[in-house]
């Protein structure tokens, strides 16, 4: 029986124990150790160490806020600092209780720390401990507290205002193309985080004001109560009594505030910094004295003031010769960059006195962006510049979706140009521009915003929609109006994702072609093989493969359009025209599910059977009768409005013999119509009979 039993029974204490992380048993073991000191009595060593560990804290988290580079990569603080306040309680009434027991044996009977700060730090005078001790509790507790915790609130608030804002803003830029699911998701999470964390910075401020209340209550107690028991209980006169309880009382008191004192500075430096990556001291070096201006009549002014009788000559010509000489040698090293920047700006003109060659002719750029000089610090990755990061994203997600690599965009500036304008080529020609202000961010409107805010009226590059340029210092306050807000550098990338996706056709040329060739070999060599260039040449599947991208139809499904290809043109076809019918026939399921958005209900208008037999008559003429284009447009653009306002896509359903004519047409008339032949439809897609064109 005892045998079942020890067979069966779980593991003992001792090897859950072993199981368990030493990090995850750090945090009870911690707060056990602060209960132990409140209840159980300390020795004046024991006090000494954990005095000192407890100011060895407190430096190493300033300094921790002051090396960090933004203040959610030390989203730990806000525990930290409970922690540490919890200790400091806890060593304050540790050292309460053994100053009141043994305070009246000198002023070592609470430990070496306290006897030091007690007598040294304060040179031995009570009075004067006790005004260091108020001034520092006044300073901590009105200025650096106070402040911190009022930062810490306004900037809890306006995170949790502008959250709806920035998640939409996340969700444009996701549906931009310039961030990926996974990137959106790391942002989703940072501001998840974030949010969290001034939260939490919020509440911690209150435990660092409480702490220091709870100080000056103690030092009330402790002078009190030790004059009160040197008195009664050990025979001390009064004189005797307040000398030596107040010394110890002061020094217990230092030995706590300065430690607080040190954490609710690092509260205020740390909800003070702004959220972007930044070293503080690069910062401070960079934005205070980047200027020689203001280091030169700084020591102007001091120059001028150890002039004076009177004054501390000395001290006020030492510093301000210090100004005077730090400002000579920041302008010098400004002047030198400026002339290094003349000699590289100079060296494309010697280059230009060589002869002419072959190799200067370069070809037009497929994809190009050319931007004015105020826009290049947007396109500097080493300037903090997001312009490239951006288009990146842009082209990762048009490979994507296009079926083909989307060619590099080469971002060159102009000074020809207005300083803020850029221009998007394709093959050398313009295909949009448009102007975006650098340093304030774009507002649109969604349909939901609830107030209006400042800005520069505009209208977007992109789509035309009414927008404002806004001041970086309003965006919080326009995401929480219901604005989409985005950056200059968004805006760019957008432009440019919309106008690959219009012109994908035009970008795609002989060498894309070839390059998707040779990937589908990988797989089907054979294919490839007897297609290019046995049967047709490269030319004719580049035309076919533009002629889809031009009707939105998407190339991942390569190795369909290939086989549609190799069984027409084995026939002895190799006309375009009929290649691509053929093609559309082989991937109409995929045409069909990107219009109807995958499910298998499609709305579609078909022709009148007179109109019908009417284009049917003339369609080898493969163009339209004016008259009767007039009134064909008219009649398809009232169906395309009833259509769209429906939310139903438009689809014009037409005779195979009829769609090359009437895709141009209808194309042209309205952008974002489809025109369908009877065979592209598969047989699980349910039709329904949206209209008749007449």
């Amino acid at each position: 029986m005892s045998n079942a039993l020890t067979e069966t029974a779980g593991p003992g204490w001792g090897d859950r124990l072993r199981g368990v992380p030493l990090a995850a048993a750090a945090a009870p073991l911690l707060l056990m150790t602060m209960l132990a000191m409140v209840v159980l009595p300390l020795p004046p060593f024991v006090l000494d160490l954990l005095f000192t560990f407890n100011i060895a804290v407190s430096l190493m988290v300033v300094l921790g806020v002051v090396y960090v580079m933004r203040p959610l990569d030390f989203s730990v603080f806000p525990t930290i600092l409970l922690l540490a306040t919890l200790l400091r309680l806890a060593l304050n009434v540790a050292s309460t209780r053994v100053v009141l027991l043994n305070g009246h044996e000198g002023g070592d009977a609470a430990g070496k720390v306290i006897e030091a700060f007690g007598s040294f730090v304060v040179g031995g005078n009570y009075g004067v401990g006790i005004a260091v001790f108020l001034i520092l509790t006044i300073v901590n507790f009105v200025v650096i507290t106070k402040g911190a915790g009022r930062v810490s609130e306004v900037s809890a608030r306006f995170m949790l205002d502008a959250l709806p804002g920035r998640q939409m803003a996340i969700d444009a830029d996701l549906n931009a193309g310039t961030l990926t699911r996974e990137e959106a998701s790391a942002r989703r999470e940072e501001l998840r985080e974030e949010t969290d964390f001034y939260g939490a910075m919020d509440g911690a401020s209150k435990f660092v004001r409480g702490d220091a209340i709870a100080g000056i209550l103690i030092l009330a107690v402790n002078l009190i109560g030790g004059f009160a028991i040197g008195m009664a209980s050990h025979g001390l006169s009064a004189g005797e009594a307040g000398s030596r309880y107040t010394l110890l009382t002061i020094g217990d008191g230092l030995v706590a505030q300065i430690p607080a004192l040190l954490l609710a500075t690092a509260v205020a430096i740390l909800v003070t910094r702004l959220s972007r990556s930044q070293a503080m001291g690069a910062s401070v070096r960079g934005q205070l004295f980047g200027d020689p201006r203001a280091l030169l009549v700084t020591g102007g002014l001091l120059t001028a003031l150890g002039f004076v009788p009177g004054m501390p000559n000395v001290v006020f010509l030492l510093l301000g010769g210090v100004a005077l000489g730090a400002a000579w040698l920041i302008q010098t090293r400004r002047a030198a960059e400026a002339v290094e920047q003349a000699a590289e700006d100079a060296a494309p003109e010697t280059e230009a006195k060589r002869d002419l060659s072959w190799e200067d002719m370069a070809p037009a750029d497929a994809l190009a962006l050319e931007i004015g000089y105020r826009l290049v610090p947007l396109a500097d990755d080493k300037a903090g510049g997001e312009l490239m990061g951006r288009i990146r994203g842009v082209r990762r997600r048009l490979s994507d979706e296009l079926g083909f690599l989307v060619p590099q965009v080469h971002v060159r500036d102009n000074l020809s140009m207005e300083p803020a304008q850029y221009r998007i080529l394709i093959g050398g020609a313009v295909v949009g521009h448009g102007e975006v202000m650098p340093e304030r961010w774009l507002a649109l409107d969604p349909g939901n915003v609830i107030a209006r805010v400042e800005g520069h009226a505009t209208k977007d590059p992109t789509f035309g929609m009414p927008a404002l340029w806004i001041e970086a210092e309003t965006r919080a306050q326009a995401q929480a109006n219901g604005y989409t807000v985005v950056d200059p550098a968004t805006v760019v990338a957008t432009h440019i994702s919309h106008i690959v996706q219009n012109h994908a056709h035009e970008v795609l040329g002989p060498d894309e072609t070839q390059h998707l060739l040779d990937v589908l070999a990988r797989s089907s060599p054979k294919m490839v093989e007897d297609l290019v260039p046995k049967t047709l040449p490269l030319a004719t599947v580049t035309r076919v493969l533009q002629a889809l991208l031009a009707e939105k139809v998407s190339l991942k499904n390569l190795r369909a359009i290939i086989g549609a290809m190799a069984e027409r043109a084995s026939a002895g076809t190799t006309d375009p025209q009929a290649l691509l019918a053929a093609v559309r026939a082989a991937v109409g399921r995929q045409i069909v599910q990107t219009i109807s958005g995958g499910t298998d209900d499609l709305p579609v208008l078909s022709l009148a059977p007179a109109l019908e037999r009417l284009l049917q008559d003339g369609a080898g003429n493969n163009a339209l009768e004016p008259g009767l284009a007039e009134r064909l447009q008219q009649a398809i653009g009232t169906h395309a409005e009833r259509q769209e306002a429906s939310g139903d896509p438009v689809v014009l359903l037409v005779p195979p013999a009829l769609r090359p004519t009437l895709a141009r047409f209808v194309r042209a008339a309205v952008p974002s119509a489809h025109v369908l032949a009877f065979d592209e439809i598969p047989d699980t897609t349910r039709l329904r009979l949206a209209g008749t064109v007449e």
